[in-house]
């Protein structure tokens, strides 16, 4: 079951689809309409299947011949639908961290979004392709209490989500309320310990009761308490609890957003929730953001990058 806008494609005939692709790749100048309209609209493990045909007809790799074939931002775009989910988020937090400054943004976005099942899995994919543990990366390239609670979301041992225990409720969001408002300087390790650890469910409890207690939306407080890549994880992570798909509106909104678009960002969040949780991101956006994901893509990008992100938005909301 998925809230994808991607599913698979059928009839599928990944030896039709390697054919066309090479076809509209060979000779001088290549065919853009027909790659975005296979890679678009196939799932990832139906363009795994073209990848694998296209080398055993043709003795070329198919990633290989769409970079040199393509450009821009279209190139990347086309590349990051060949990369398999957790490889593709593996790949993403090596950028991250790798040569002069870190992508914290990426980080945040990653980490704070992802299932514990997830980020196990990103953990295994990202030693067996670099041969290096993610969280010695990571960890040699971040410091203080951000770096802890990205090492905090990195062992995945969020409670499992099984019942709320309200005697817990009522102690962690007094405890937020001491370690924050309460409390002249911001006692960090408590924030870091709850949002980092507890279920879901647990957290949408308590932050309920911590409004209750307090008088604030624990993202109020969290603003007012902490600051710079610290206070945009606690963020993002409280997003995250709340709702996932409205936490990625909102990424794609600021995208988007204002002048020059953040087409890393436009790139990474399409293609890893199209086979997710799109529709719910689109409805999201269209609530809380008077306009359609579709509209704004459609304003904001142009040419073969805009016509494969909206086959990958799958429809337009208004």
């Amino acid at each position: 079951y998925t809230r994808g806008t991607v599913t698979a494609f059928a009839p599928f005939d990944a030896r039709a689809d390697a054919e066309a692709l090479r076809k509209a790749m060979k000779g001088i100048g290549t065919d853009e309409e027909t790659v975005l309209t296979i890679l678009a609209t196939r799932n990832n493990a139906q363009r795994q299947e073209i990848a694998s045909a296209f080398k055993t007809l043709f003795g070329r790799d198919l990633v290989d011949d769409l970079k040199s074939e393509l450009t821009g931002k279209f190139e990347t775009l086309m590349v990051s639908l060949m990369r398999p989910a957790y490889i593709f988020d593996a790949h993403a937090l090596k950028h991250a961290i790798k040569g002069a400054g870190t992508n914290e943004k990426v980080l945040t976005e990653i980490l704070a979004s992802r299932t514990p099942a997830e980020v196990q899995n990103i953990k295994q994919v990202y030693q067996q392709e670099y041969e290096a543990n993610l969280e010695d990366k990571i960890t040699g390239e971040t410091s203080g209490h951000f770096q802890r609670l990205l090492v905090v979301l990195l062992q995945a041992n969020r409670d499992p989500d099984v019942g709320v225990d309200e005697a817990l409720v009522e102690q962690d969001a007094q405890v937020l309320f001491r370690a924050g408002e309460l409390k002249w300087g911001t006692d960090e390790e408590k924030f870091i310990t709850i949002l980092g650890t507890r279920s879901v469910s647990h957290l949408r409890r308590v932050f309920d009761k911590y409004m209750t207690i307090s008088g604030f939306q624990i993202e109020e407080t969290i603003d007012r308490e902490t600051s710079g890549d610290l206070e945009k994880l606690l963020l993002a992570v409280v997003k995250c609890v709340r709702s996932v798909p409205a936490y990625f509106a909102e990424t794609l909104y600021y995208s988007m957003k204002g002048a020059g678009t953040d087409d890393d960002t436009l790139i990474r969040v399409m293609v890893s929730r199209s086979e997710v949780d799109l529709l719910d991101i689109r409805r999201e956006f269209r609530k809380n953001f008077a306009k359609s994901l579709y509209q704004m893509i459609q304003k904001d990008t142009s040419g073969d990058y805009r016509k494969a992100l909206l086959l990958l938005c799958g429809g337009d909301d208004d």
